[in-house]
């Protein structure tokens, strides 16, 4: 069956260029490229969709949304689902369909994930605006090779950014869950002895863990007052892994010396109003981690094929089965 399709925060206008959008011909789509969060505004705007697609956690989608969108049946995104209220989705028969994608690593977040660090380390980006400024040389940075890299997390993108950290050199440690420890040291990898000697003695760490009620503030204030005044901390995971504010006051008071951030506690930064864009010890990028074309191309593939299974009647990835009944 045809659907009336409605695909929202798509800022750049990027999902129509997409080999993958074929997919959804014969469909009645709408895509938006503002970001309206106003719950009239988007209550009046979805109120005659049936399928809803999702780019990432770009908006909330939460019970008195939901309420006003009688016609909705489907949800369709990729990945973990915390801006969904499922039990509210359950309840008003709105199936939820999302990959985890559990065997395959977002490669472009681990990308940018390097990318910061060695931006971070060697100032790239001071040093390249030092340098259309007028200025040359304005300071010295840090190599890799032989420095001691913590992977906070051994997952599907911390196990990769551990293998980038053997090929440059470095000594890699991790810290994670018992289990992700074993792992890592089954994989030829070091085992911090304790939070505490991880954060110590590590010059980069880099967070790589999901956002949950257990992850939420995991790193602390004082674990950050351990590090050294020349470690980097780097997050392109979640904000909320670090204890609110902790980061900036951290930055602050040199311990780490250095940050490199694409996430942020309040998303997205508009007007320069974080006052992380304001330390010229942090490099930040707008939450750009899984934002390539390669990576639009995989995850919306994932995210239309949803849609026409829904369509044929054979929904698959459903991550609330409960509401399948009332939904088809």
């Amino acid at each position: 069956m045809d659907m009336k399709i409605c695909i929202l925060d798509d800022y750049h206008d990027t999902v129509r260029t997409l080999v993958c959008f074929k997919k959804l011909a014969g469909h009645n789509v709408a895509i938006w490229n503002d970001r309206v969060q106003d719950l009239d505004a988007l209550g009046e705007r979805l109120k005659d969709t049936e399928a809803l697609v999702l780019i990432r956690e770009r908006t909330q989608i939460r019970a008195p949304l939901l309420e006003r969108l009688p016609k909705l049946r489907l949800i369709s995104q990729r990945s973990v689902y915390p801006h969904i209220d499922i039990n509210a989705c359950t309840r008003l028969g709105v199936m939820v369909c999302s990959n985890l994608h559990a065997g395959t690593p977002s490669y472009a977040t681990a990308e940018l994930t390097w990318g910061l660090i060695l931006a971070a380390m060697r100032q790239i980006p001071q040093q390249a605006a030092a340098l259309k400024a007028g200025n040359w040389q304005t300071g010295v940075g840090y190599s890799l090779r032989e420095r001691k890299l913590g992977v906070y997390g051994y997952g599907r993108i911390g196990s990769v950014i551990a293998g980038w950290g053997k090929a440059f050199g470095m000594h890699v440690v991790v810290w994670a869950s018992e289990a992700s420890r074993a792992k890592a040291q089954a994989d030829g990898y070091a085992a911090a002895p304790s939070k505490d000697a991880f954060f110590e003695e590590c010059d980069v760490i880099s967070l790589h863990m999901r956002l949950v009620d257990a992850t939420r503030g995991i790193v602390t204030a004082t674990d950050l007052a351990r590090m050294q005044l020349t470690a980097l901390i780097v997050n392109t995971s979640r904000a909320g892994l670090i204890e609110p504010g902790a980061l900036v006051n951290a930055l602050q008071s040199g311990r780490p010396g250095m940050a490199a951030v694409d996430v942020y506690e309040q998303e997205p930064v508009s007007g320069g109003s974080n006052p992380l864009l304001a330390m010229e010890n942090v490099v930040c990028t707008p939450h750009i981690g899984y934002v390539t074309r390669e990576e639009y191309e995989i995850q919306f593939s994932d995210i239309f094929e949803q849609i026409n299974a829904y369509s044929d009647g054979r929904p698959i990835n459903v991550v609330n089965p409960e509401a399948q009944r009332s939904s088809l």
